[in-house]
């Protein structure tokens, strides 16, 4: 079966929040595309709706919302997701997964769009210190 970790990105506290889904749990995230909304009852997080906006597959390759499908491919890229030209007008080939999300992935992030009644603290707990 399916698994992924699930980052999940507050944006009211700026804290993210990891995820293991397996099952059922990674089964609603599979066939969704980047940009859309799935809700939170999947994760466990009642009343929640989060917003899948990108991820990466077993080799670390990354998502592009713009591609269809969920396949790789290699684009010629400037500055965009997945390529980070070092000088003004840099291009380089490189490796981009499509934006739907399938068995292949292993990191799907997502961020809450319609918070619920109780807050993600409850759910994850506090953080620890950093020593």
């Amino acid at each position: 079966m399916v698994d992924f970790k699930v980052v999940l990105s507050d944006p009211k506290s700026g804290r993210s929040y990891k995820i293991d889904a397996a099952g059922a749990v990674a089964g609603a995230f599979v066939g969704k595309r980047i940009g859309e909304a799935i809700d939170g009852n999947a994760l466990g997080l009642a009343g929640y709706t989060v917003e899948i906006t990108g991820g990466t597959d077993k080799t670390g390759i990354p998502a592009r919302r713009d591609l269809p499908g969920s396949g790789r491919r290699r684009l010629l890229l400037s500055e965009s997701t997945g390529f980070h030209p070092t000088y003004d007008g840099e291009r380089r080939r490189k490796s981009v997964r499509g934006g739907e999300i399938s068995q292949d992935f292993v990191q799907v992030n997502a961020i809450v769009k319609t918070y619920g009644e109780k807050s993600l603290q409850d759910y994850f707990g506090p953080k620890e210190a950093a020593e």
